[in-house]
């Protein structure tokens, strides 16, 4: 891409990124490092995802400036403790959250079917209501056959997930262009309203206006706006902000 190309992308792409610090040893200072970088002299980022713990943290940083908290549950292992995954929900939405990440049990989705899987979505869901956004990780990378992406992607939007997301950016293989595929394909099929996120391996702009390409293709140009389309990618705005001041790409770091 050249400067001009590169700067249209970028513009593009800023405000569909959610920055995202789930490390281990993450802390208030960490987090409020990460909401200062959400807010750019280009604009602000669509949101960022935490651990629940500290919403609140963020949402005294953040408060009016339009940037989505977002907190992950059953992160990033994805297990069947029904229990603590909702007393986790319940604690970043009173705290403030705008959005949940919830993984799918994948392995449990995998080795005995979708009911666990389906009574997780629901009850995060129902605890989510109408005004609290529910992404449903698949880590599409441990379903290991188009089939399973596909059946996983249709649970999930029976059971009311407003965003499907492919992956935690923790696993072996992440986001990938067939995966974001099928589950582009069953979104337009079930529920156009939804959306996608990708995660993991996404570093550059050229990067991401192939996913970008490949949204237009399937759901047509127009629909991808931070409401259906995110890309979890903190390595990602690295390169947008050499993009838009005209700099070279300074090396990606980050999910």
């Amino acid at each position: 891409m050249n400067a001009a190309d590169r700067r249209s992308a970028a513009l593009r792409v800023l405000p569909l990124i959610d920055l995202t610090d789930l490390d281990e040893n993450s802390s208030p200072l960490a987090v409020a490092a990460l909401s200062a970088k959400a807010i750019t002299p280009h604009g602000p980022t669509a949101g960022i995802c935490i651990w629940p713990h500290f919403v609140e943290t963020a949402k005294s940083l953040l408060h009016g400036t339009g940037v989505r908290i977002a907190a992950a549950v059953n992160f990033p292992d994805g297990g069947t403790d029904m229990d603590g995954v909702l007393a986790d929900t319940e604690k970043a939405i009173a705290d403030g959250a705008d959005e949940i990440d919830l993984v799918l049990p994948h392995r449990d989705f995998v080795e005995n079917g979708v009911i666990i899987s389906r009574q997780m979505i629901k009850s995060v869901k129902k605890l989510c209501g109408p005004r609290v956004r529910l992404k449903v990780i698949l880590d599409t990378g441990t379903l290991d056959n188009d089939a399973l992406i596909e059946s996983a992607s249709e649970v999930a939007l029976e059971e009311g997930a407003d965003f499907i997301k492919t992956s935690t950016g923790k696993a072996e293989v992440n986001a990938t262009p067939e995966a974001m595929r099928i589950i582009l394909e069953t979104i337009r099929e079930f529920r156009r309203d939804a959306g996608i996120k990708l995660a993991g391996g996404i570093s550059t702009l050229e990067d991401a206006r192939h996913y970008l390409d490949i949204a237009d293709e399937i759901m047509g140009e127009g629909w991808t706006t931070p409401e259906t389309f995110r890309f979890g990618a903190s390595g990602l705005l690295d390169d947008v902000l050499a993009a838009l001041s005209g700099s070279a790409a300074a090396p990606s770091t980050g999910y």
